[in-house]
């Protein structure tokens, strides 16, 4: 029998982390970072539960942190096998580790200077852009529906998620000598049906075990022309009142879909902002890489970008400013109104966006939109949940702007595009919830035995089944 250890995303969102065991091989699937809370972000210094050394391939199915992020923490600790991704992901993993290495760095030097002066020790990064740069050389591009064998008795096929760029349900048969094969469905992250450019993610009929995502277990999504209808209310009500539109957003995935929706207002003659600020040097370079794969783009979105422009989002929108240097970004904060800013982090936890919120979160006629989840313990969700002063940049700042929650924009599936995904599968499969806070996969799983008849578990951290 094979096995699976949950090592992450355990009754909670970030962190993704499984490893099998079958034919004395170990393949790693997925390699999440931590987030949230300063006290969960500790884990991802902890020593891994497994023997990097010791594993045959690493599987990951798409390049946000949270499943890929302590990549180069693997290979700083002995890993230098293949890593499975698809060539989007691989791409824009070699954008996203760098990123986070220089982060990791930058954060280290930056509390290193007081500790030196406090006299305690020092701390070094989680990983350097050395180790960052060692782990890419290991990617090992395969593209979707193309059926390959990574470790003995293990064959992979990724297929479309939907999701973000590049991002991949993970399909894996696994087959022991003297045992019938036995296929482990692993959903990654299941992408929104309604969001815009991707396509839907594929239906899969065949699976023995399924890990299935529970981010939004508890819910379904607003609809998504309302959705649409508010965003534009509102920019039209910040117009109006004279102030700033602020969009925390991810840099990958969110900002792409945001730059749509824009350019379709815009196209429609319904925005009336006078530039929208795309200030995020990453989320620059990613939409130019979703530009390179505009072939993964539905046939009706590939058709409506070369119309009006020319194939490319960069194109899609004309009032777009995209301000890659620190001088042009600090130059935002002297327009006091008619601009929508784009910034990370999406979580609010760092980057350009929260010295924008310096300038803008104390005014009454700024609108801070959030587009997509906040975490538990991030600056994000705090606001969200109702916080009327905020500490940011070690100043304290009074909540004033007019706050706004988008669900409809949310790149996962909801409640029921999950129960309609798993709904597929011809005969029922061991399935387990991942990825997702307990009482959201607690709801899922409720939702799944009235609709489907199916018992879902949710396995705690450091548990282990046999399959």
């Amino acid at each position: 029998m094979a096995l699976l250890n949950f090592f992450g995303a355990t009754r909670q969102v970030t962190g993704s982390c499984y490893l099998l065991e079958a034919n004395g091989e170990q393949v790693l699937l997925e390699c999440g970072m931590t987030q949230g809370f300063r006290r969960d972000e500790e884990r991802n210094r902890h020593q891994f539960q497994f023997d990097p050394k010791k594993l045959n391939a690493v599987v990951i199915s798409h390049a946000h942190l949270d499943h890929s992020g302590l990549l180069p923490k693997l290979v700083a600790e002995g890993y230098s096998g293949p890593v499975y991704v698809t060539p989007d992901s691989a791409d824009l993993l070699d954008l996203m580790l760098k990123d986070s290495a220089g982060l990791q760095e930058r954060d280290a030097e930056w509390e290193n200077r007081w500790r030196k002066r406090s006299g305690k020790a020092e701390v070094k990064p989680l990983y350097t852009t050395r180790h960052a740069e060692a782990a890419l050389e290991l990617l090992n591009p395969i593209d979707y529906a193309q059926p390959t064998m990574i470790a003995k008795g293990f064959e992979l096929c990724f297929h479309e998620a939907g999701h973000i760029l590049g991002s991949a349900i993970v399909d894996l048969a696994i087959e022991e000598t003297g045992q019938l094969k036995r296929r482990l469905v692993f959903s990654g992250d299941l992408g929104n049906t309604c969001s815009p450019l991707l396509r839907p993610p594929k239906t899969l009929e065949q699976a023995d075990l399924v890990l299935m995502e529970s981010t939004y277990g508890d819910r379904d999504h607003r609809n998504k022309q309302d959705t649409l209808d508010e965003l534009v209310d509102i920019l039209d009500q910040a117009h109006r009142e004279g102030g700033n539109v602020l969009i925390p957003s991810f840099a990958v995935g969110r900002t792409q879909d945001l730059l749509y929706y824009l350019g379709k207002f815009y196209q429609q003659g319904k925005l009336k902002q006078h530039t929208v600020y795309l200030d995020s040097p990453m989320a620059i370079s990613a939409t130019r890489i979703y530009d390179r794969y505009h072939h993964r783009f539905t046939e009706e979105d590939q058709e409506l970008l070369a119309s009006n422009g020319k194939g490319k989002l960069t194109n899609w929108l004309p009032i777009l400013k995209c301000t890659s240097t620190p001088e042009e970004s600090m130059a935002i904060n002297r327009i006091q109104s008619g601009a929508i800013i784009i910034a990370g982090s999406g979580m609010c936890t760092g980057g350009r966006i929260v010295h924008h919120f310096k300038h803008n979160l104390w005014r009454k006629e700024c609108h801070l939109i959030f587009p997509g989840y906040q975490a538990k313990g991030t600056l994000g969700r705090r606001l969200v949940d109702g916080a009327t002063n905020v500490r940011v940049i070690h100043q304290s700042l009074a909540v004033n702007a007019q706050l706004h929650t988008l669900g409809g924009f949310s790149a996962h599936a909801g409640q029921s595009q999950l129960i309609d995904w798993l709904s597929h599968f011809q005969r029922v499969p061991e399935l387990y919830l991942v990825h997702g806070e307990l009482e959201k996969s607690e709801r899922l799983a409720e939702a799944i035995k009235n609709k489907l008849g199916w018992q879902a578990q949710i396995p705690e951290q450091d548990e282990q089944i046999a399959f």
